[in-house]
């Protein structure tokens, strides 16, 4: 019997047997045996046709669901090995140089996935980021076919967990509108294939959103392990939104992620810019650059804090100053020279501007006529870093300030520099300042409110945030500092100053060995001593010119030209008393 068709028709109406009713009537109302066994044919031809499109229609199902089932992208996505291998024709772009050339082409990408999200089941966005900012949309899209991209695969790329870095093949297109939460926002990726380099783990220890906000406080203190995640500290600017911020401690504890983050890659390319630009200045005055030892065999400038070593059988220090070194340059005949390279202290300092290790961009000078022109020389190369960091850095400096936002450094025009005596600063500090320095003295130094409270001063005054401090009182200087011929309770030294912030001392150096052995005397020091007496024949065993120089902190300069909440942020990686680590 055949089997029914999918829609069957309705049954007939019963009817005698001898009279079949799909038989057409014959004379007098009856049907003959012909015509019904014509009709009955007919019914089994129809129902044998059904069945058999029934079969091809179960035989298309399975077929369809064996071609689901068969991944044939499954070349095109997964780990990357050594066999991996991309179109031959794909153009391996970067980012930053994307442009209208590379629309319609086959390109290759390696970057870090910083998002994905599926789209249904047959679509995901995901966004690809290179070094710093630069980011660009993908989009991948399953064809029906299910090649170059299939459902799998689509699935398996929208998975893939932030912060993996990949290797992707895609032709380049411009979207419909532009991607605005892209830096790179004209093109997209059209992703045929995705292969894991690196993987991420799945959750990480700071996500690089956090990273990118302000840090919430600079404490070096551990954070009770009960207070857990929910209770990290809540930055000032987060409050508002809701948004949780890190602390420097979490940010040095997942350094990875931090050195992600948009806003350190910006910091660190503005420092690099400043030191370059320190460097070409002097060369181009006729500086010559030398590497002065971090190792020294005595206390560099007698003083105790510094940091001491086992060497062998004896005892090493870190060199708190390459003072000494320029010197001894000077005294070999050279005419001016300068080194960039860390600098030591040992100082139980835990304040957001003091770090154990620091970078100094140090330089000295043979003086013609008098020390103010090593004065002159040090605020040029401040002035040079100033004026030319803007235009250079101009998308990093928005980016630290979409962060850390400040008001525009404000600097001298030529011919209008701000130079002070240390005097004439303490006696604005007492005219003009907070009523707790109505009765500073001139013969002390400084402490940090009062230079702050001075910078404010000076800015609302003259409308700059850069200024020079000069003719310190000898009290306030060490033994190699020369003293003014015509007033000796004060030196021919001075510091600069930014945002009402050290950033510089310097002066000119006493180069006649009896005056200085003078000098070592009465400042209490035995000139005999370990490292003074090495120091001291420096200028015995020939004549030595007279010279002055100064020390610039890179850290404090990129830190207080963007106006940061500590000089911890503008170091790679940042030593304080309680800090050795990353």
């Amino acid at each position: 019997m055949a089997e029914p068709s999918a829609n069957p028709a309705p049954p007939p109406a019963e009817t005698p047997a001898e009279t079949p009713a799909a038989a057409p009537a014959a004379e007098g109302g009856s049907v003959s045996k012909k015509a019904a066994k014509k009709a009955e044919a007919k019914a089994k031809k129809e129902a044998e046709k059904a069945r058999h499109a029934a079969e091809r229609a179960a035989t298309a199902v399975a077929s369809g669901s064996a071609a689901q089932t068969e991944d044939l992208a499954k070349d095109s996505y997964g780990q990357e090995t050594h066999e991996t291998k991309l179109s031959p024709d794909a153009v391996v772009i970067s980012l930053k140089t994307l442009g209208d050339e590379h629309v319609g082409k086959t390109v290759e990408l390696r970057a870090w996935i910083q998002n994905a999200r599926m789209q249904g089941a047959k679509m995901a966005f995901v966004e690809l980021r290179e070094e710093g900012s630069w980011s660009i949309q993908g989009v991948i899209a399953a064809n029906p076919e299910g090649t170059p991209v299939s459902r799998q695969m689509v699935k398996w790329v929208g998975a893939i967990n932030p912060e993996s870095f990949v290797l992707i093949e895609a032709k380049v297109q411009k979207p419909l509108e532009p991607v605005k939460s892209c830096r790179v926002s004209n093109y997209e990726l059209h992703i045929t294939k995705c292969f894991i380099h690196a993987a991420a783990p799945t959750v990480l220890g700071m996500t690089l959103a956090v990273a990118n906000r302000p840090v919430a406080n600079f404490s070096d203190e551990e954070v009770p392990v009960e207070q857990g995640v929910e209770n990290l500290s809540i930055a000032p600017a987060a409050e508002a939104t809701g948004t949780p911020a890190a602390s420097m401690l979490t940010h040095l504890d997942n350094i990875v992620m931090h050195k992600r983050s948009a806003v350190q890659q910006a910091i660190a390319d503005i420092r690099v810019e400043m030191k370059e630009l320190y460097r070409s200045y002097l060369r181009s005055h006729g500086f010559k650059e030398f590497e002065p030892p971090c190792l020294i065999g005595a206390a560099s400038e007698g003083g105790a804090n510094v940091f001491r070593m086992p060497y062998f059988e004896k005892e090493a220090f870190l060199a708190q100053s390459p003072q000494f070194y320029k010197q001894i340059e000077i005294a070999g005949g050279r005419k001016r020279v300068y080194s960039t390279g860390p600098v030591f202290r040992a100082e139980n300092s835990n304040t957001p501007r003091h770090m154990t290790e620091f970078t100094g961009l140090d330089m000295e000078m043979e003086i013609n006529k008098d020390y103010t022109e090593v004065l002159h020389m040090l605020e040029a190369v401040l002035l040079h870093i100033f004026r030319n960091i803007q235009e250079r850095c101009a998308e990093e400096i928005a980016v630290v300030r979409s962060v850390y936002p400040s008001e525009e450094f404000l600097f001298p025009e030529p011919g209008k520099e701000v130079r002070l005596t240390f005097a004439e600063g303490q006696q604005l500090l007492r005219e003009q300042g907070p009523e707790e320095f109505r009765n500073v003295s001139d013969d002390e130094d400084m402490s940090t409110p009062q230079e702050k409270a001075l910078g404010a001063l000076i800015r609302k005054k003259y409308n700059t945030d850069f200024y020079v401090l000069d003719k310190f009182p000898e009290s306030a200087r060490p033994f190699y500092a020369k003293e003014d011929p015509a007033n000796r309770k004060v030196t021919n030294a001075y510091d600069l100053f930014m945002r009402g912030q050290e950033i510089c001392s310097g002066g000119q150096r006493i180069n006649d060995p009896v005056e200085l052995e003078a000098r070592i005397r009465v400042k209490g020091v035995d000139p005999n001593s370990p490292g003074i007496k090495e120091y001291v024949d420096i200028f015995r065993q020939a004549g030595v010119p007279a010279h002055g120089g100064g020390g610039i902190g890179l850290d404090r300069v990129v830190a207080w030209y963007l106006n940061l909440p500590s000089v911890h942020l503008a170091a790679y990686y940042p030593r304080t008393p309680r800090r050795l680590s990353p």
